[in-house]
């Protein structure tokens, strides 16, 4: 499969992700303007069809809607997974809070590891973030649950960095994320 291929089937997908059933050439048309002609989109369309990705409701031979199979299912899958991974993060954070009492880990060594632990919130809350424009993931029952466990690991790490040893160790965690911003901004 060729790179433009795998581009339009992308955006068919997120399409009807977005839309549910959507018109035969309201599809193509959309994928069109984003890439494509409409002899390899209707390929791709055809090709989805076959592979039981997405369904063809024909009404009339003017009337033709497509929609993803198991919508409510594929959704719900996704964001079980993006739970589990913000669960991971949760119970990393509480293992953490555990051994870094037990074991009296240099400053250095807490620093690092709160901050790997903000950039994995941060991941998993930008993805929330991205996924809350799409009406079937904000539908979905997964969606709170997974912003409360993410409000709850924000709570669980900035606990963690109040009980802290240091007095200045906030100070420490912003300047080092700031520190990843400013390079950022010199590579462009």
């Amino acid at each position: 499969m060729d790179k433009n291929s795998e581009i339009i089937r992308t955006e068919v997908i997120r399409i009807l992700n977005e839309s549910g059933k959507i018109r035969s050439n309201e599809l193509a048309k959309r994928v069109i303007k984003k890439v494509g002609n409409e002899k390899t989109v209707y390929r791709e369309i055809g090709q989805l069809v076959e592979s039981g990705e997405i369904a063809r409701t024909i009404h009339s031979r003017s009337h033709i809607e497509y929609e993803l199979i198991n919508l409510y299912e594929s959704v719900n899958n996704q964001l079980k997974n993006l739970y589990s991974e913000v669960n991971l993060i949760f119970e990393e954070i509480e293992k953490f809070e555990e051994i870094s009492k037990e074991k009296n880990f240099l400053k250095l060594e807490r620093l690092r590891n709160t901050i790997d632990l903000i950039h994995a919130i941060q991941s998993a809350d930008s993805i929330m973030k991205l996924l809350s424009y799409y009406p079937t993931f904000k539908k979905d029952q997964m969606f709170s649950q997974i912003k409360r466990r993410i409000s709850d690991c924000w709570e669980r790490i900035m606990n963690s960095i109040i009980h802290q040893p240091e007095e200045d160790f906030l100070n420490e965690i912003i300047n080092n994320l700031q520190i990843g911003r400013k390079n950022q901004n010199h590579i462009n």
